[in-house]
């Protein structure tokens, strides 16, 4: 799904923020991003969400080195890709159900089904009484669970999350962390940029971590996500 090939990446052309980083991403695979403030991981999400290019090296998306592909491209492969910003970037003059819908809306759906599809996916996040509410009216977890659905609701092939927890109570971050895990099973390949080392522990994935814009892999795997969601489906039951 994702392949970076000694990647290199700076923002002043002369002082590397990334620097010859190589690996690669399997399909429905999930990896926690984790490291320092300043390690470089908002600058790897955004070359996987395309809105940087490297300064050296190969990236492969969806079967095609998208760090050469045209301007013209690259919003058909965006389409393809979710996207959880840690400031949200909500739309403070749409509604909950508008900022969600939006995606499904540029892409040129119409008709009531978009609504009714949006509000079910409110509902799983836990919104259903916030539907009509704009994000100034929102807590801190609300606007981060509308942000989650807006990135999740056309399905995307990939979903990339900058500190999806960052902004919520303990018990919040375990309940967003479960929404992930399942949306995972469903097979979306996810990357979750994270400074919470105990959900990284508790769940288990495998963790790309970076220092000083280098990479080091620490290996989790797929039976420790597994063993996660089992005991989540205790603590509900």
């Amino acid at each position: 799904m994702v392949e970076f090939k000694n990647v290199s990446m700076s923002y002043d052309k002369e002082h590397d923020v990334l620097k010859d980083i190589s690996f690669k991403l399997e399909p429905g695979s999930m990896h926690f991003l984790t490291g320092p403030s300043g390690a470089g991981k908002t600058s790897l999400l955004k070359l996987m969400y395309l809105a940087h290019r490297p300064t050296r090296g190969e990236i492969m998306m969806f079967g095609r080195d998208v760090a050469k592909a045209e301007r013209q491209d690259l919003p058909k492969l965006r389409r393809r890709i979710g996207v959880v910003f840690q400031d949200f970037r909500l739309l403070d003059h749409m509604s909950a159900v508008d900022n969600v819908a939006l995606p499904l809306r540029i892409s040129g759906g119409t008709g009531a089904h978009i609504n009714e599809h949006v509000e079910e996916l409110l509902r799983w996040v836990g919104l259903q009484d916030k539907m009509s509410s704009t994000p100034s009216t929102l807590s801190g977890g609300e606007k981060q669970r509308v942000a989650i659905a807006r990135a999740v609701i056309r399905r995307p092939d990939i979903l990339l999350a900058d500190e999806p927890t960052g902004n919520v109570d303990p018990e919040m971050a375990e309940r967003l962390m479960y929404l992930f895990v399942e949306l995972n099973k469903l097979g979306t390949t996810i990357i979750i940029a994270t400074h919470d080392n105990s959900l990284v522990k508790k769940i288990g994935a495998p963790r790309l971590h970076l220092v000083g814009g280098k990479l080091l892999h620490i290996e989790g795997s797929k039976k420790d996500i597994a063993d996660y969601i089992t005991a989540r489906k205790g603590l509900n039951e």
